[in-house]
C-alpha cells in the first residue's frame, strides 16, 4: 500500500512517515513539492508518486492569527483540500482528510457525533469545514476524520509547551472551563492506516463519510496539564503547580469551543479500531522526547 501523505513537517505528516516500512510505503511531501495552495504541485505529486489512497493532514492551524488571516486560511483549508481531492479521484484513488473539533460550536451538552449540527466559532473552524464540504464533494471515495487537541513530539503543541514552561515557574495558570480529549499523533497515524486498509480491501464498501476520531477519555486542559506534569515528575522531568481559571481569565483573538468531545463510536464500528486514553498517549509521548 502506497500512501501520499501532505504536509511533510506536521505532526500527523511526521507521524504516518514514522510508520512506513512492510507492505506500507509512505511517501509525505510538503512545499515546495505539494503545496496546497497550488493545485499544479498537487496533481504533479500524485501522478509522481502513483499513491493508492491519498491522506491530507496539511492544514492552517495557526487558530488566532486565522482572525487576521482569513483568506489565508481559506486558501489551504478549503480552497487547498478541495485541490487534493480532486487530484485523488481524478487518479481514481480514496482520500482521508483530517479535520477538526472547532467545525463545532461547542455548546452542545454531551460529546458530539457526526450528525450534530455544526456552527464553527472562528475563521479557522469555518475554513476547516468549508474543506469537508469541498472534499465529499470532489471525491465520491472520501473519509474525513474529525480528531481534537493534537500533541505528539514534533513541532508546537500543548504538552511540549507546559514542560517548556514549567522549566521556569512554578505554577501555571490553564484554561479549566474548556472540555476535550487530547489525542497523541502516533494514535492518529494508526487509525489512519486503519482507514487506509480498510478503503483498499474493500472498496466498494460503505466507509466513504465522516468520523470523530480521538483518544478514549475526556479532560480539560488543566487537567490535560496536571497529568503532564504528574508523568514528568514520575520520569525526573519537569513539573508545576497548576491553577484553573476560565476561558475569560485568558482572552485569544478566537473563540474556543467550550466542549470539544467527540463520539467515536461510529468510527470504532467501521473500522474495528478504537484509539488508547489519552493518559497512555502523555506517557508515551514523554518517553519518545526523552528517546
Amino acid at each position: 500500500m502506497r500512501i501520499l501523505v501532505t504536509g511533510r513537517d506536521g505532526q500527523v505528516a511526521r507521524c504516518l512517515a514514522d510508520l512506513s516500512g512492510g507492505s506500507h510505503e509512505i511517501v509525505a511531501l510538503g512545499r515546495p513539492d505539494l503545496d496546497l495552495t497550488d493545485p499544479a504541485t498537487i496533481a504533479a505529486a500524485v501522478a509522481t508518486v502513483r499513491p493508492d489512497i491519498v491522506v491530507n493532514p496539511a492544514a492552517y492551524t495557526a487558530v488566532d492569527k486565522a482572525e487576521s488571516e482569513p483568506d489565508a486560511a481559506f486558501a489551504v483549508n478549503a480552497a487547498g483540500a478541495e485541490s487534493v481531492a480532486l487530484a485523488a479521484a481524478e487518479a481514481g484513488v480514496p482520500i482521508v482528510h483530517i479535520s477538526t473539533d472547532y467545525v463545532f460550536a461547542g455548546d452542545k451538552d454531551g460529546a458530539y457525533v457526526e450528525t450534530d449540527a455544526t456552527g464553527p466559532t472562528g475563521v479557522y473552524g469555518a475554513s476547516k469545514l468549508e474543506g469537508e464540504t469541498r472534499v465529499l464533494a470532489a471525491n465520491p471515495k472520501a473519509v474525513v476524520l474529525r480528531t481534537a487537541w493534537v500533541y505528539s513530539p514534533y513541532g508546537n503543541n500543548f504538552l511540549k509547551t507546559m514542560l517548556r514552561v514549567a522549566r521556569d515557574r512554578d505554577v501555571l495558570r490553564v484554561v479549566a472551563d474548556q472540555h476535550g480529549t487530547p489525542t497523541y499523533a502516533p494514535d492518529i497515524a494508526a487509525g489512519i492506516l486503519a482507514v487506509c486498509e480498510r478503503a483498499l480491501a474493500d472498496p466498494e464498501g460503505g466507509w466513504p463519510g465522516v468520523y470523530h476520531m480521538v483518544a478514549e477519555g475526556e479532560t480539560t486542559w488543566a487537567g490535560f496539564a496536571e497529568e503532564i506534569f504528574a508523568a514528568s515528575r514520575e520520569r525526573g522531568g519537569p513539573g508545576a503547580g497548576v491553577e484553573p481559571i476560565t476561558t475569560a481569565d485568558y482572552p485569544t483573538p478566537a473563540r474556543r469551543p467550550k466542549n470539544s468531545r467527540l463520539d467515536t463510536a461510529r468510527f470504532s464500528a467501521s473500522f474495528d479500531h478504537r484509539l488508547p486514553s489519552w493518559q497512555s498517549g502523555i506517557a508515551r509521548c514523554l518517553e519518545a522526547l526523552d528517546g
